[in-house]
């Protein structure tokens, strides 16, 4: 169950994002404050490994929305965190070289993100990319999350146009290599209207859902329709 907590300040403060950490990056925390409806998970997880993930959200001033996650697909849980309890951040493309730890690189989801290491003229070669989901949370706390069935979610940095016959070309490669692995690899695009998934971008579709902090939105043009104050 996706839950998340109320938020440390009125409604109306919520006005932006700290641009210093961006969505899918993750936070090594100093604390997490204990709340009162939290799932009984949130606890034994955080103090096993003590990150979280930057979450598309407005905050008031001197706050990060932010998601942790459980041992399951299903848990995960909004909150907010003070921005000076941040400790460190861990961005997608900072792991992009990353190995897992030893006996784990077999699982599939590493074995996908190692043919994409590894192959310099790779689809993703034109790109500033990186892991994200279970796998991009491995490599950076060094805490098994990755199971034989879990994705490879990959976080694209796409700042300028991708013309739709490079989004279909490089969907079509991504896919491959996931049906060789026997996975599924869950491309998105961060373009400045919020994240696309690169499938949706690729079918040609009128409009797509773009993934915004203020809220999810359907626009013909990730790249004409500019995020309001720079929080993506």
């Amino acid at each position: 169950m996706r839950v998340c907590a109320a938020a440390p300040f009125p409604a109306e403060r919520a006005t932006s994002c700290d641009a210093r950490w961006r969505p899918h990056d993750l936070l090594r925390l100093r604390r997490l404050d204990a709340l009162a409806d939290e799932p009984a998970w949130v606890r034994d997880r955080f103090e096993r490994a003590p990150y979280a993930v930057v979450r598309r959200a407005l905050a008031a001033d001197g706050f990060v929305a932010i998601g942790v996650r459980g041992a399951q697909r299903a848990q995960r849980y909004g909150a907010w965190v003070h921005a000076g309890d941040i400790v460190s951040a861990v961005s997608p493309e900072s792991l992009a070289r990353t190995q897992p730890d030893a006996g784990r690189d077999a699982l599939p989801s590493f074995i996908a993100l190692a043919f994409l290491q590894r192959d310099p003229c790779g689809p993703l070669s034109r790109f500033v990319w990186g892991p994200t989901g279970s796998t991009g949370f491995e490599l950076a706390t060094r805490m098994p999350a990755v199971n034989e069935a879990s994705d490879l979610d990959l976080l694209i940095r796409a700042p300028e146009p991708l013309a739709l016959a490079a989004a279909r070309a490089l969907l079509e490669q991504l896919q491959t290599l996931a049906a060789h692995v026997g996975i599924r690899i869950d491309a998105q695009l961060e373009t400045p209207a919020g994240g696309v998934a690169l499938a949706e971008w690729a079918a040609g579709k009128a409009h797509v859902l773009a993934r915004h902090a203020g809220g999810p939105r359907f626009i013909a043009d990730p790249w004409a329709a500019v995020a309001h104050d720079g929080a993506v």
